[in-house]
């Protein structure tokens, strides 16, 4: 019973990690291309836009977020091997089972504190501090779908 409930959570890790890969991907590249495009109107045409600055934060940290999951699944997030070069493998495996449940907790928080941050910026209808006043709640799911996808990767 365990194993298929284990089969369906990898599985579904895998397509949410690559939906999020994806998207992460179109959010770098739609960066590029709105400060490229506030760089021209800076330089040629003397017209800077009020936009641009804040929504390329945005798409960034979206980005981020996003790519942190694939990245983590991947084996290709940030490591130090300082210390554990020198241990032996079944005190290296101990270890990376106990860094998968502080992950898997620290994740699980995430996921909860990420959904009353959603819920508390629609229901207080908060806006962003910059001249555009975007709703907060419009960007706040990224917070979940990030912790979830991080979630569902330390399973």
């Amino acid at each position: 019973m365990v194993i298929p409930i284990r089969n369906a959570i990898t599985k579904l890790a895998f397509t949410a990690n690559r939906i999020g890969g994806f998207i992460a991907g179109i959010c770098i590249l739609a960066t590029a291309f709105i400060v490229t495009y506030e760089v021209i109107l800076r330089a040629f045409f003397d017209a800077p836009t009020e936009w641009v600055n804040e929504v390329s934060v945005y798409l960034i940290l979206i980005s981020a977020f996003l790519g942190f999951a694939p990245a983590m699944a991947a084996g290709k997030h940030i490591s130090v091997d300082l210390v554990t070069s020198k241990l032996s493998a079944q005190t290296n495996k101990f270890l990376a089972v106990i860094i998968s449940i502080l992950g898997l907790g620290f994740s699980l928080i995430f996921v909860v504190t990420s959904t009353e941050m959603a819920l508390n910026s629609y229901q207080l209808n908060m806006l962003s501090t910059s001249t555009l006043r975007v709703p907060l709640f419009i960007f706040s799911p990224r917070y979940l779908a990030a912790s979830s996808t991080i979630f569902l990767s330390t399973w």
